[in-house]
């Protein structure tokens, strides 16, 4: 057993996005190899409805799953191929994006205007970029959540933790992605695939991660990378962590408890052509799509 190591933190960026919703990113648009197989990472939160309102109107998405996880309010979406829906607070949409789509994302506040809820891209290897899109529409009440001896909990979105198997199924990367609650001082030992690359996103509370010298034995009092690894969201902070290899995550929630995302995939290693909402593998296969959005050819005929 080995304890990954955290090798970096970061704040999520503010940033706006669609018709100017106001959102954190954890990190998008550089370094694809650096979270490979995952893309892009945003943290949409506010309790004002002027800066989401405008929400994500028309738009396309080719070679990528796009995965979104909802924790207040609600998200109204619809596509070019006829689907229409709501995701409501606790829901998850993952969607295979494929050969191409062209949909819409329009969030909304809960009773008090709060709007919580992220989206994750996953990519695709070349093999599936121009497979036939496909949506997996998972309910709140679908979704395991284990509650541990001492007060933790686990919702399991896709992959196998604790026995039990997350509803979201036949994705390219195998992922794992875990909404973890730690109540206050408790430590846990989260095992994790050694061959899939690992981060974490802390978005409520605090907490440490242990360095990969640290005893299980030991408080998580050690320094990590030349300082002490110590995630403060308090205020509202959110903060990415990124690990090294192995197959142990250790962490101790601080005094206000913590809770945070945990997700895994297995690495594609295929070169990476970026655009946008379109990532391909060539310039040329980028350029042909941009080709196909021009010339309204962007939407294949599906199989049936």
């Amino acid at each position: 057993m080995s304890i990954r190591p955290a090798i970096s933190t970061s704040a999520a960026t503010p940033t706006r996005e669609g018709a100017g919703v106001h959102l954190h990113r954890a990190f998008g648009f550089n370094e694809p190899e650096a979270h490979d197989p995952f893309l892009l990472f945003d943290d949409f939160r506010n309790e004002h409805p002027a800066a989401y309102a405008g929400g994500f109107p028309w738009h396309p998405h080719r070679g990528i799953e796009t995965i979104t996880y909802v924790l207040n309010g609600s998200v109204d979406h619809s596509d070019s191929l006829g689907n229409t829906g709501t995701l409501g607070a606790g829901d998850v949409q993952w969607m295979t994006a494929g050969s191409g789509i062209m949909h819409q994302e329009m969030p909304n506040g809960n009773s008090k205007g709060q709007m919580h809820g992220f989206q994750l891209w996953a990519n695709l290897p070349g093999s599936l970029k121009m497979t036939t899109p496909r949506y997996q529409d998972v309910d709140a009440k679908e979704i395991p959540e284990i509650i541990d001896d001492d007060g933790s909990v686990v919702r399991i979105i896709t992959g196998e933790f604790w026995g039990k198997q997350g509803p979201v199924d036949g994705i390219a990367a195998d992922p794992l992605y875990l909404d973890i609650s730690i109540p206050a001082g408790r430590k846990k030992v989260l095992k994790v695939d050694t061959y899939r690359n690992t981060f974490a996103y802390i978005f409520e509370g605090a907490g440490k991660f242990a360095d990969a010298s640290t005893p299980h034995g030991v408080l998580l009092e050690k320094e990590v990378m030349g300082e002490e690894l110590n995630i403060r969201d308090l205020s509202g902070n959110r903060t990415l962590v990124r690990f090294g290899t192995g197959d142990e995550i250790v962490v101790k929630a601080g005094p206000q408890g913590m809770r945070f995302l945990l997700v895994a995939g297995s690495p594609i290693q295929e070169p990476v052509a970026w655009h946008g909402p379109i990532v391909m593998n060539t310039r040329a296969e980028l350029q042909q799509a941009f080709s196909d959005l021009r010339n309204n050819q962007f939407i294949k005929p599906q199989d049936h």
